[in-house]
């Protein structure tokens, strides 16, 4: 095997914000484990019970486009919900195509035992951070997803379930 040539044996600098990678990803997955251990519920469905508590009646687009996730994950993360017993969905008057999302008694009981915000510890921090900063960590991660060669078509997972 041979030696690895300078360009590719990691400086100090790259150690030091892949370090800072792991204590975020690990502050993510504390939070949501604990969620778990709590409440026996995902991070994304506690996010969501949220919601619709504090929209009573939110429709699945609607829901979607709170948690900035594709409409079929919010409708996947709601028949879970619905199966636990946990929300209820009246249909609309006119169009019963439409549908209005409404909170048991249960999962109440359940959002009062989770510990910390409901929509998890990074998009909480994310909204403590000054504009520029966000601007810029905005740019600095996209320069990073395009080295990656990533599919940004994976932002629309929610972090609880990656």
């Amino acid at each position: 095997m041979s030696n690895p040539s300078p360009d590719t044996v990691p400086s100090a600098q790259n150690a030091v914000v892949l370090r800072r990678f792991r204590v975020v990803f690990n502050a993510v997955r504390t939070h949501f484990k604990q969620v778990e251990k709590r409440v026996g519920l995902g991070g994304a469905q506690v996010w969501a019970l949220s919601l619709i508590r504090d929209q009573p009646g939110i429709g699945m687009g609607e829901l979607a486009r709170n948690m900035d996730v594709h409409q079929s994950t919010a409708s996947n993360l709601v028949k879970g919900l619905l199966q636990k017993g946990l929300i209820r969905i009246d249909k609309g008057l006119v169009d019963k195509r439409q549908v209005r999302l409404l909170i048991l008694p249960e999962a109440l009981s359940l959002l009062a035992q989770v510990p910390g915000p409901f929509e998890g510890v990074l998009p909480e921090a994310l909204e403590k951070l000054p504009a520029q900063t966000l601007q810029r960590l905005d740019h600095d991660l996209a320069e990073l997803i395009s080295l990656l060669k990533a599919d940004e078509a994976t932002g629309n997972i929610p972090l609880a379930h990656l």
